[in-house]
């Protein structure tokens, strides 16, 4: 889907739903990482997450649309339009969108898997587990202040 047929649903939707124009822009950001969708109070523009529509389908990208259209007319007509906001419930109720969207499924990231460093005290032989590399001339055992020594290098 391309940021004009984005366009176009998100105005049949306005319509559809709402019976208000959208006469706004509405288009995909790569840069969503956490949230399905986000509305623009300055420019009143909207955002999507191609993510969702990708993952999860046209379905999941309908209800994330209806919830940021419930922001944009609230905002557009200065009734509440933020989530704690009884007129914003009310609306997202009256058009069946949702509160929050969906988890996406988490990405597989075999392709790196964690790095585990094991660290050892050579007095007290104190063991210490860390994900960054420490510097053992600087650092010392917290247990009795003795050298730390890099025993070995996991991969989980």
């Amino acid at each position: 889907m391309t940021d004009q047929e984005l366009q176009l649903l998100v105005e049949e939707v306005s319509k559809q739903y709402f019976q208000i124009p959208f006469i706004h822009k509405a288009s995909f950001n790569p840069r969503l990482r956490t949230t399905g969708g986000r509305y623009l109070l300055n420019s009143h523009n909207i955002e999507i997450n191609r993510k969702y529509l990708d993952q999860l389908g046209l379905e999941e990208l309908i209800g994330i649309i209806k919830h940021e259209l419930c922001h944009y007319h609230l905002h557009i007509n200065k009734r509440g339009y933020q989530h704690k906001d009884a007129d914003f419930k009310n609306l997202l109720k009256s058009v069946g969108g949702p509160r929050f969207c969906s988890s996406l499924p988490r990405e597989n990231n075999s392709s790196k898997p964690k790095k585990v460093l094991i660290y050892k005290c050579k007095s007290c032989n104190q063991v210490y587990l860390r994900r960054k590399k420490v510097d053992t001339k600087k650092y010392v055992c917290g247990k009795c202040r003795g050298k730390l020594v890099l025993e070995e290098t996991r991969n989980n």
